[in-house]
């Protein structure tokens, strides 16, 4: 493949790039990517098989929205149609593909609900919802039927860490708790802030497609070099509030300020917004104007005293931004799902949720903070994808770069467990995401 004008070489060193005669060595290299890998269809559909099933673990729900026995919600695994389903006994968890094993039509249709079985709309078939094929209409049509291999087919092994759900398609895949690695303290921080642990998620979803790859969405989502650029109305309305941080430290020098990206491993990333605030209440404070916020902190104040510092942050996002590879990222107070549903089309899924054992005007304020972003700063995103899917189209112009901060000493740090951290404008969180999708895309079929 021939380099651009004017571009380097990639550095010698091969930390964050493709092994010299791996079969990624032409479109990895440690400071850029090959536009191939965001356009190619057969780059996707190999990684709707290693990188959204093989021995990845892909998130797909909260045990919250299965809140009872035989609860059941509709998602997806990749491409592949899922239902994940809680017991008769309202303890386990399982999943089984949406597909009946006679003509492959989806034998649930609905998002969620309650159900013991599910009857396909097509010929009829029926299913217990652990699986097993318990009814055939006209049966004596079958000469020779073998109900016990008929069954819907199963994902190998779910398990959930503190009410996040996962599956995966190898059965001896390490557990959840061991792929989250270093990014479990940060999970940790997210759900501790609410009493006792306890995160709802129980609204309906916000739903966003954009035409362009899904990894354009995780590139974005450990990225703090754009805001200044791309939100900034958001900075304005900010920069309007006098003394408020708010998204305003974005246009104020980044390189140099508190604010820190983590490099996890397995492909996990976070970025640290939390050092620009300072103490109780400062949450709150920096918060861009929202309806009803100056009511709402009077009645709280009035009514709690010296608790409500603490209630006004829960209303606030949690000030991180953290990813987990490959399809779950966790923004402010909201859980945000990535969907691929083509080479060159995704669909970015929020789910707002609410906290126990606050005031429900906690969870009302909460719930209006929600929908700032995803109204007022997604769409600058996603206007982003769409114009970089675009600019894909030109196969003369090859590589994608994520070289900032690459070989910048002063800025990055190791901590014991193998963590680094660096400025928050560094596309680290590119490079060590890439050592994991190619470990994912080496793996044998």
């Amino acid at each position: 493949m021939t380099q651009q004008d004017g571009a380097c070489d990639a550095p010698e060193a091969l930390v964050g790039a493709s092994a010299p005669g791996s079969r990624w060595s032409d479109l990895i290299e440690t400071d850029r990517v090959h536009r191939q890998l965001y356009t190619d269809s057969a780059v996707f559909d190999e990684e709707l098989v290693k990188v959204f099933g093989g021995e990845s673990w892909v998130y797909l729900a909260h045990e919250s929205q299965l809140p009872e026995a035989n609860s059941f919600l509709s998602v997806r695994m990749g491409l592949r149609p899922v239902i994940v389903i809680r017991d008769k006994n309202g303890e386990d968890l399982h999943a089984v593909f949406n597909r009946c094993a006679h003509r492959a039509a989806t034998v649930c249709r609905e998002e969620s609900g309650i159900a013991k079985s599910f009857q396909c709309p097509y010929h009829g078939w029926t299913f217990r919802n652990t699986g097993e094929l318990v009814g055939v209409p006209w049966a004596r049509g079958y000469d020779d039927l073998d109900k016990s291999k008929m069954g819907l087919t199963t994902v190998p092994r779910v398990e959930s860490y503190r009410g996040f759900i996962f599956g995966t398609m190898n059965q001896d895949a390490p557990s959840v708790a061991d792929w989250l690695g270093n990014a479990k303290p940060w999970l940790d921080y997210w759900i501790d802030r609410a009493p006792r642990g306890a995160v709802s998620v129980n609204a309906a979803a916000y739903r966003m497609g954009y035409r362009g790859n899904w990894k354009l969405a995780f590139d974005n989502a450990g990225d703090g070099y754009h805001p200044s650029f791309s939100h900034r109305s958001l900075l304005e309305m900010a920069s309007r509030m006098g003394d408020s941080k708010d998204m305003s430290y974005f246009g104020k020098t980044p390189d140099d300020g508190p604010m820190k990206v983590y490099s996890l491993g397995n492909g996990h990333s976070v970025i640290d917004q939390r050092p620009v605030y300072d103490g109780p209440g400062s949450f709150w404070n920096n918060q861009r104007p929202q309806p009803g916020r100056e009511s709402f902190e009077e009645a709280i104040r009035a009514e709690h005293g010296d608790d409500a510092d603490r209630l006004l942050d829960l209303a606030i996002g949690a000030q991180i931004n953290l990813s987990i590879f490959p399809n779950l990222l966790v923004i402010g107070n909201q859980i945000q799902v990535i969907e691929p549903m083509a080479v060159d089309r995704t669909q970015l899924t929020w789910h707002a949720t609410t906290i126990g054992d606050v005031p429900d005007a906690v969870n009302t304020m909460r719930m209006r903070s929600q929908e700032d972003f995803p109204s007022f700063g997604e769409p600058d995103d996603q206007a982003n994808f769409e114009e970089a899917q675009r600019g894909l189209a030109a196969p003369e112009a090859e590589w994608i770069y994520m070289n900032r901060g690459l070989g910048v000493a002063d800025w990055q740090s190791t901590d014991e467990s193998g963590v680094v951290v660096t400025a928050v404008t560094d596309e680290i969180h590119m490079r060590s995401y890439y050592d994991e999708w190619q470990r994912r895309m080496g793996e044998t079929n």
